[in-house]
């Protein structure tokens, strides 16, 4: 367990790590620094070695202009350059300065404006009067990229590269050093003497180039530190008057390096080193590192030739890395339409993503995918349980806000999936509404990393006269490392398709959805209109049938001695029929009925609507001498009239159905977790299973009408009244063994059809 003591040392770690290095008052002593206002080129810091260099005393020159240090001839070209769109056309100036008497010295003057405002200077020895001639360098830059042009391999590439500048620098060890998503480092070309112990191949963390020193290779793309031993050199006054802090020294090239860079270097065995940016895409993709292990200067004119060939060079590797990518992203992108075309021709998105070659896994070399969607999983490859994949979707609902969600190492961030990393210790997810989601997963790949030194032990913190400062590591000897509960990288052209994939399953699902709303649309009115039809029609045939039945018991009081056997057996066939057709006509207007009174859902005491069920067949009830057995039942969301009249039917098929047996009904209820289910049960003579599903149809008999009565209406009022009512009902039952009906009224499910109902008739 980690103390307190050792937190506030994490903290402080951190803390220093990421501290800004790019505001001091020191900088490098091979060259001199002048802080300028520009408009009329004051004075207003000065790099103290000035004495040395120029036998100036900083107060000689502070608040005066620089033209009492160079001749008007060339404060004119100064003057003129600075006016330029880009003040980068007078670097480097070459600018003679006096030194004593009649002995001048010859410096590169390197001019740039910094974040605050100020013009800063900075002035470097020239060992040459003249640059370096164009033809010279493009010689240099020709030679280069003509062997570039030979190779195809990316890796040959690199190491043309740092054999290239080896070549121009003389540098003893030149590296290409490039980046991961991690912003770990591994070296993957060298170049250097014999005796050096090699680099090659070796990964460096994250915390050899923190996060302020990348964010300054980004803004600065060459870095020169000739003598790693050399003592820095104080500016004078410490602040800049005009912002009253220290200056921003972000583009500077003399400005000091931190002292805890300076003793990795010297861990190194480093005196001199040059490290030149390589950007793609506003991203320090990698550096090019010059190592030497004495002190060494390079003109600046070297150093901006080395700095353009990188930028050329690295612009090659850039297009040859987009080269290698591109058979592989064709490929995604035909994936990718094909699935498109699927999707939109199935009548199910889900089956064109997994029914079809190729598939969803095919879409980011994946292999297990997994699609939730309405609460159902369907999946496809190597995937965890559906139990661990709603755990999951859990967690990613309360932790994931963004539209794709990649890593490589789940149970670093989520500890459950350790359970399954054989399947899913990589997950690429994209989130297509709040519930739905398609995920894509990878198996654990265990692999040996070969660090330059341990990982773990970045930095140490020393106190040095009562401030704490930042130690490097000392050893970079090599270290091993087994990575487990780890997959292999998501690629970004697989992130990028897995995006592209979610817009189209997104229009499609709306699209379906627009489709979905008009045909609902089309049967709400369509169910409407046949319902107000059956209504009418029940009414409108009640009348002529009444008269039929009338007129005939009429012929038959009147003409009953009159007739014959058979025309009285006649009569009885036509009072029958008629009696039938009213009792079919009133069960059609009760079946009708159910769905237009959805507005009545209330608070139900489920047993007092079970005992007026049972006070209206008290009749069949005494008849049959039926036992009914039933507890305190439960209050629930509902309506009260349709709740009695599906327990009547229920215990009234129940009579009907009995066996030789006396009638035993048994009545219970028990609580689910977001539904009650009621249970009635007889001892009747039961119901063959093949005929489970049918004895719910509208007119649907199973038995003949002289052996059983009835119109085969009741079990499908019973089956529309649980659905009004959000709810399932079934049938458990054999031959001869009794019957037992289920069925569930959801807990509050009455609020939302109540809701429902109305939001439809407003």
């Amino acid at each position: 367990m980690q103390t307190q003591e050792n937190n506030s040392e994490d903290i402080r770690l951190s803390e220093l790590a990421e501290s800004p290095i790019n505001r001091n008052n020191k900088i490098q002593p091979h060259g001199v620094l002048l802080v300028l206002r520009e408009t009329d080129l004051k004075i207003l810091q000065v790099s103290t070695n000035i004495t040395e260099i120029l036998n100036i005393e900083p107060n000689q020159i502070l608040d005066k202009s620089l033209e009492e240090l160079l001749d008007p001839f060339q404060i004119e070209n100064i003057k003129k350059g600075l006016l330029q769109e880009s003040i980068d056309l007078i670097n480097p100036s070459k600018i003679w300065m006096r030194k004593k008497g009649d002995d001048y010295a010859v410096f590169d003057a390197i001019f740039h404006r910094n974040p605050q405002g100020s013009l800063i200077l900075e002035l470097e020895p020239a060992f040459s009067q003249e640059n370096i001639p164009f033809l010279s360098f493009y010689h240099l830059a020709k030679a280069s990229i003509s062997r570039l042009e030979e190779t195809a391999n990316l890796e040959d590439f690199c190491q043309i590269i740092v054999q290239e500048v080896r070549k121009v620098t003389g540098f003893d060890r030149v590296m290409l050093y490039r980046f991961d998503e991690d912003d770990h480092g591994s070296v993957i070309a060298e170049e250097k003497i014999d005796s050096l112990e090699p680099y090659l191949g070796l990964h460096y963390p994250e915390s050899d180039i923190p996060k302020p020193a990348r964010k300054l290779f980004c803004a600065n793309w060459i870095r020169f530190i000739p003598n790693s031993h050399a003592t820095n050199v104080d500016l004078i006054p410490s602040t800049n008057p005009t912002v009253e802090s220290a200056t921003d020294l972000t583009n500077s090239i003399l400005r000091s390096a931190s002292p805890c860079h300076i003793e990795y270097l010297h861990n190194m065995g480093v005196g001199a080193s040059l490290t030149i940016s390589l950007v793609k895409e506003g991203r320090l993709w990698g550096l090019i590192a010059c190592h030497h292990q004495k002190p060494k200067y390079v003109s600046y004119e070297l150093r901006k030739a080395c700095e353009f060939l990188g930028r050329v060079i690295f612009s090659e590797v850039s297009t040859r890395e987009e080269t290698e990518d591109y058979d592989y992203r064709m490929r995604l992108t035909y994936i990718q339409s094909t699935l498109i075309d699927y999707m939109s021709q199935a009548e199910n998105f889900i089956d064109g993503l997994v029914q079809q070659q190729p598939n969803i896994l095919d879409l980011t070399s994946a292999q297990g995918a997994a699609i939730c969607f309405g609460g159902n999983w369907t999946t496809v490859g190597e995937t965890p349980t559906v139990e661990e994949l709603n755990f999951l979707v859990g967690w990613l609902k309360n932790n994931v806000e963004t539209e794709i969600f990649y890593t490589d190492s789940l149970p670093r961030i989520y500890p459950d999936a350790e359970k399954f990393k054989n399947v899913a210790s990589g997950l690429l997810a994209i989130p297509i509404s709040q519930r739905n989601y398609v995920l894509w997963f990878r198996p654990e790949v265990i692999q040996t990393v070969n660090w330059g030194g341990d990982p773990n032990k970045p930095y140490d913190l020393k106190k040095e006269q009562d401030d704490l400062q930042l130690c490097p590591r000392k050893s970079f000897d090599l270290w091993k490392q087994t990575v487990q509960l780890t997959s292999l990288p998501w690629r970004a052209v697989e992130v990028k398709a897995a995006l592209e994939l979610r817009k189209a399953i997104v229009n499609i699902i709306l699209r379906q959805a627009d489709e979905l709303a008009l045909l609902a649309a089309d049967l709400e009115r369509s169910n409407g209109e046949l319902k107000k039809f059956a209504y009418v029609a029940s009414h409108d045939l009640q009348e002529p049938l009444n008269q039929v039945a009338n007129y005939v018991q009429l012929l038959e009081m009147r003409y009953k001695k009159s007739l014959d056997e058979d025309a009285d057996e006649f009569i009885n066939y036509v009072v029958e029929g008629v009696s039938l057709m009213q009792t079919l006509i009133d069960d059609v207007l009760a079946y009708s009925k159910v769905d237009m009174q959805v507005g009545n859902f209330q608070r139900t005491e489920v047993g007092k609507a079970l005992e007026r069920a049972l006070n209206n067949l008290r009749g069949r009830i005494s008849q049959s001498e039926a036992i009914i057995n039933y507890p305190d039942l439960p209050i629930i969301l509902a309506d009260g009239t349709q709740l009695m009249q599906l327990f009547q039917n229920l215990i009234s098929n129940a009579i009907k159905f009995r066996s030789e047996k006396p009638v035993e009904i048994d009545i219970n209820a028990s609580r689910l977790e977001d539904e009650w289910l009621f249970s009635v049960r007889d001892n009747g003579i039961g119901i063959d299973p093949q005929f489970s599903d049918r004895i719910f149809i509208i007119f649907q008999r199973l038995h003949a009408r002289d052996e059983y009565p009835g119109t085969g209406m009741g079990l499908a009022i019973c089956k529309k009244i649980v659905e009004c009512h959000r709810g399932r009902i079934w049938v458990e039952s054999q031959l001869g063994e009794g019957a037992t009906f289920y069925f569930t009224i959801p807990v509050g499910g009455g609020k939302i059809r109540d809701r429902e109902w109305r939001n439809r008739n407003q």
